[in-house]
């Protein structure tokens, strides 16, 4: 019940984060702080619903998820922040996804498809680096995120 609870939960978060990004009304920092708020809460589900099986795992992603809050919050209600973050603030969730990605690969090592999450972490992070170094369109950057949260709900429907 719980596995298919964080499939849902990703799902749902994944299509709440493209569909944002469509209507081009929210900020870069906002667009940001949403996509790395979602992903938290993701990390932070899951790490409650593995710690009594994976308590280093759990405790891995309870940590991400509780600095991916903190970070997403500062962005959301700080404007200014991004402002001091340019620089870094494309490529931080980036860096984070990459890191999610290999906390997925160590945390679901005896799942069928948890390889593969993981996998989708670290490429769809070089793709959110490499996009935002070059086009820097938050539209783009959201979706990628939103995409990762999909396909892990979805691998995680179909390891049963």
């Amino acid at each position: 019940m719980k596995t298919k609870f964080i499939s849902l939960l990703a799902i749902i978060l994944g299509l709440i984060i493209i569909a944002f990004p469509m209507m081009g009304v929210i900020g870069v920092s906002s667009l940001i702080g949403l996509s790395v708020l979602l992903m938290s809460i993701y990390l932070l589900v899951v790490g409650v619903s593995i710690i009594d099986y994976n308590t280093s795992g759990a405790i891995i992603d309870l940590f991400l998820g509780i600095v991916l809050l903190l970070l997403s919050i500062c962005l959301i209600f700080n404007p200014a922040l991004i402002g001091f973050l340019t620089e870094i603030s494309l490529y931080l969730a980036g860096i984070m996804l990459i890191v999610v990605g290999l906390v997925s690969l160590i945390n679901n090592r005896t799942s069928r498809y948890g390889f593969y999450i993981g996998i989708a972490g670290v490429v769809l992070g070089l793709l959110y680096i490499i996009i935002g170094t070059y086009v820097a369109n938050p539209i783009i950057l959201g979706t990628l995120i939103g995409i990762w949260l999909v396909i892990s709900g979805i691998l995680k429907l179909m390891d049963r």
